[in-house]
């Protein structure tokens, strides 16, 4: 992968799932995660952290990888994001991603610093590994294309916050609409 210096491949015994999780740091909205499972030997190029590409570049890659990867989605909704916390909810939707395919993947590679207790699979975390590994920046791809989407539809039933250009993180419009 041109961005890292760690070379992760497919393992022995099946392919490893990429996942990353969006919606962390906003103020409105769900946290959503994608697991990615890509081919063997398969990326496209300029493939990057969806948090350094254009929304253009995101867009093209999104609809690239989208006949050639396996993704699966998990969404965690504000409500249940109020019960659990942040970084529960976003464990959560890592775990709600990965239990969508109909096999588990034998290893799960997940970025950040943290690993859902529940997974049934091998995991590790790696810290920045959306910029290391094919198939975590595919995830992150795929989890802010479709919560970009979500946030956008919302925008139509809640037009004074600017979802559609904020996707619900705190702007400075978001801010002075919430408090008028």
């Amino acid at each position: 992968f041109r961005n890292g210096t760690t070379k992760i491949r497919p393992g022995r015994y099946g392919f490893y799932c990429g996942v990353d999780e969006v919606g962390r740091g906003a103020i409105a909205g769900p946290i959503v995660a994608a697991a990615v499972i890509m081919p063997r030997g398969w990326y496209p190029t300029d493939l990057d952290d969806s948090k350094k590409l254009s929304k253009s570049k995101r867009m093209k890659l999104h609809d690239i990888m989208w006949k050639r990867v396996h993704c699966q989605v998990g969404v965690v909704s504000p409500k249940e994001i109020d019960e659990i916390n942040v970084h529960n909810a976003s464990l959560l939707a890592m775990t709600r991603a990965i239990e969508g395919f109909r096999v588990l993947p034998p290893t799960v590679l997940i970025d950040g610093a943290y690993v859902p207790k529940e997974l049934k699979s091998f995991s590790r975390a790696i810290v920045s590994g959306d910029s290391l590994v094919p198939s975590i920046a595919a995830a992150s791809i795929f989890a802010k294309v479709y919560r970009d989407k979500l946030m956008v539809s919302l925008s139509k039933r809640y037009p004074a916050y600017g979802w559609e250009k904020n996707v619900g993180y705190g702007t400075k419009h978001h801010l002075a609409a919430i408090r008028e």
